[in-house]
């Protein structure tokens, strides 16, 4: 998938990915990883989520990094935030007190802009890959992670064929086959969401699950 394909979808608010309201996963599941106060916590492809902002909330510094500018200026309009913005090598770097976001390309993100980090979070990252791309994206993400780091995965399944992603259906078995090389995989939950997702209801997707991973990145 080229850049252009997201930044049209941003262009067009064909952003039905973006979630009005702070994930109910993540409200259920973050204080499993039992980050301090004052801890950093990385956010990949992170748009403009709520998520970032209940992150923050925790007392934690949130870096995310998104390709689409409109998508980062919206954030911090949108929630009213004050933000300086500076040029870092090739992203444009815009923060407020506990938030930065870094805007641009994630393969072109150094790693040591987020070497402090000890926890991440993946909403909407993994999924937005086709799988002859997925692989490439768990290896950029495993080289950003310092080892330790502790996260939160969130993924959708469904017969692939019968809808074209993004989303993109990431089964159990690829989760545990192509990332446990780096990470170590504990399933917390799976859960059938398909009456709560009106556009696969109207494809006829037969079924849908949601699962929940905690991840530790292995040193």
């Amino acid at each position: 998938m080229q850049p252009s394909f997201w930044h049209e979808k941003w262009a067009s608010q064909q952003i039905g990915f973006h979630l009005g309201e702070i994930n109910p996963l993540l409200l259920k599941y973050w204080d499993s990883l039992s980050l301090p106060s004052g801890a950093q916590v990385f956010v990949p492809l992170c748009g403009k989520s709520l998520d970032l902002c209940f992150l923050a909330e925790q007392g934690l510094d949130v870096i995310g990094c998104e390709l689409n500018q409109s998508a980062v200026e919206q954030f911090f309009s949108e929630n009213q935030l004050d933000l300086e913005v500076r040029q870092s090598g090739e992203h444009q770097c815009y923060s407020t007190e506990q938030i930065t976001l870094y805007q641009g390309d994630l393969f072109c993100l150094p790693s040591e802009l987020i070497s402090r980090v000890s926890g991440f979070y993946d909403r909407a990252a993994l999924i937005a890959w086709p799988e002859a791309m997925r692989r490439q994206y768990v290896q950029q993400l495993a080289k950003l992670l310092p080892a330790g780091s502790k996260g939160l995965l969130i993924t959708l399944d469904y017969p692939q064929e019968t809808l074209n992603g993004p989303p993109f259906a990431v089964s159990h078995d690829w989760v545990t086959a192509n990332m446990s090389e780096y990470f170590e995989v504990i399933p917390l939950s799976t859960e059938d969401v398909l009456s709560e997702n009106p556009r696969f209801v109207k494809k006829q997707v037969p079924w849908l699950t949601e699962s929940v991973y905690r991840l530790t990145r292995k040193g």
